[in-house]
């Protein structure tokens, strides 16, 4: 498991520095490009080397005209990762300036406090593209997560993004909270109802199982005292209706009977948590006799 290093980035007069440290916290560090941060994560010289012209909003740095407007962050949705697979995401955001914006850049922290942040992840080559439109650029970062240097305690939210954007003229702003957004595991889940077919008003056992996406063993373990619901479709029917709620046991198992009264599909469906995507089985077809 790697950290970058300490390093400056130029784009011409407004410059951004990050600084990443490692330290105690490294054991969870995610991967390059990113980082825990013990401290001053990122430091910010002065603009052009004449300060700061105004903060806009607590740390955030402000020099000239330019003004960062939107991000969208893969889309709006959370970053749900897998327990193998490697995810790209991209960040999108848009800002303006007088003369258009020459570079720009986005990260994601967590913390309290941007310049000592508990946790750092970088873009992919830490840069966005740009392009103009009139006095409106708009810039995309990419990000590559790789769920091999992950660990658990790095899901949910309160993953904030920082965006740095430069106008073609020097002028510049750092917004260190502008927006934020979650990052989940992915999650599994299974259904089977039995027996089939079924004697009208017999019992039918319907059993399944909650995994999700370990960071820690890079694989899908059970997702235990999970409220998860049964639902029943009748056969000629075009919506489901909650028959009752399941909680999965120790190694995310679910197991619990039902009267069976009609040909039908029964499913097992999870609405998530702040770490853990939800999830919905497809029908599993009942014959009644």
């Amino acid at each position: 498991m790697r950290s970058p290093p300490a390093h400056t980035r130029t784009c011409m007069r407004f410059r951004v520095s990050v600084a990443v440290v490692t330290g105690a916290l490294a054991a969870t560090a995610l991967a390059a490009p990113v980082a825990t941060a013990a401290d001053s994560v990122p430091a910010l010289p002065a603009l052009s080397g004449k300060g700061y012209a105004s903060k806009a909003k607590s740390d955030d740095v402000r020099d000239g005209d330019t003004r960062i407007t939107s991000v969208s962050v893969n889309g709006g949705k959370p970053i749900v990762l897998h327990a193998t697979d490697t995810k790209k995401v991209t960040v999108t955001f848009t800002a303006k300036d007088n003369r258009g914006i020459a570079a720009g850049d986005v990260w994601l922290w967590r913390g309290t406090d941007p310049y000592a942040a508990e946790a750092l992840i970088l873009s992919d080559g830490e840069k966005a593209s740009c392009t103009n439109k009139g006095t409106t650029g708009t810039c995309k970062a990419n990000f590559t997560f790789d769920p091999w240097d992950h660990t658990n305690d790095l899901a949910g939210g309160g993953w904030r993004v920082a965006i740095y954007a430069e106008g073609k003229d020097g002028d510049g702003e750092v917004r260190f909270r502008y927006g934020s957004t979650s990052i989940q595991r992915d999650s599994r889940l299974t259904v089977d109802a039995a027996p089939e077919p079924v004697k009208k008003n017999a019992n039918l056992t319907v059993t399944g199982a909650l995994t999700r996406a370990n960071w820690d063993v890079n694989r899908y373990t059970g997702y235990s005292a999970q409220p998860v619901k049964l639902q029943y479709r009748a056969k000629d029917a075009k919506t489901y209706t909650t028959v009752k709620t399941v909680t999965t046991d120790s190694v995310g198992k679910l197991k619990t009977t039902v009267k069976a009264t009609a040909d039908g599909y029964y499913r097992y469906s999870f609405a998530g948590t702040s770490t853990t995507k939800p999830v919905t089985t497809a029908g599993d077809f009942i014959d009644v006799n």
